[in-house]
């Protein structure tokens, strides 16, 4: 495998971002992979090496480099407080802008075959695959969100209001267990979804699992058969439609 830390220019700075491809047989297919609230670390390196080992191209940012380059969490009080402020200064338009800069990063990569993109996220940037999804139709030919927040609102930013632009394949994961995202919001996103002529999209249950149940060191949250049933989702969902 080939990593590389690196910084992709945006309009607002360096945004430095965690790259891993195959050595052999490239191009491959482009992923995006966004991040969670608590920021791109080693976890999510994990994660996106094992994307990449099946054959893709794998892009994860630093959604928060506008604030610093390296976000770490504590899990306390104050740790937590600092999290939610750092999730709560990025917007859709911010993210999109973020978005349009790897596209332009990658159409540049001679490894990367760039021409249909899959995108993936989890938490707070399930609406951010949500509104790639629609704010670039020709390129975003599949999106999965996993236990993503905020994706069915009354705000004017809502991803779902949208959702008509979508041409690509929309997943959404949805854990059983999740006060982020209640059963109430994810029922009015599946209606919604369902409301969308031609529409190609899939709402799914993990029963028994929690918000977080991918992330392997969730202490008291991973779940694995959750987890790995994700992994097998997502690998289906990017063959399909990008190869």
């Amino acid at each position: 495998m080939i990593e590389h830390h690196l910084d992709i220019q945006t309009t607002e700075g360096a945004m430095n971002t965690f790259i891993t491809h195959p050595e052999e047989g490239g191009p491959h297919p482009v992923v995006f992979f966004y991040m969670d609230a608590p920021g791109k670390r080693e976890e999510l390196h994990d994660m996106a090496r094992r994307i990449a080992t099946v054959g893709y191209y794998v892009v994860l940012p630093n959604l928060y480099y506008r604030k610093t380059r390296e976000f770490v969490m504590a899990r306390d009080e104050e740790g937590f407080k600092r999290m939610f402020a750092m999730m709560e200064h990025l917007t859709t338009d911010l993210v999109m802008r973020d978005t349009q800069s790897m596209i332009d990063f990658v159409d540049g990569r001679k490894e990367a075959r760039a021409s249909a993109l899959g995108v993936v996220g989890y938490c707070m940037s399930g609406p951010f695959v949500f509104a790639a999804a629609s704010s670039f139709p020709e390129r975003v030919k599949c999106a999965a969100s996993f236990y993503g927040v905020r994706l069915a609102t009354d705000h004017g930013d809502s991803p779902h209001h949208n959702t008509h632009k979508v041409k690509g394949e929309l997943y959404f994961g949805c854990a059983e267990t999740d006060k982020y995202a209640p059963k109430e919001m994810i029922d009015r996103l599946e209606a919604h979804l369902k409301s969308i002529p031609g529409l190609r999209s899939r709402v799914e249950w993990y029963r028994g699992a929690e918000h977080g149940f991918a992330f392997p060191q969730r202490q008291g949250i991973f779940h694995k058969p959750s987890a790995e049933r994700h992994w097998e989702r997502l690998f289906a969902l990017f063959r399909r439609n990008i190869g």
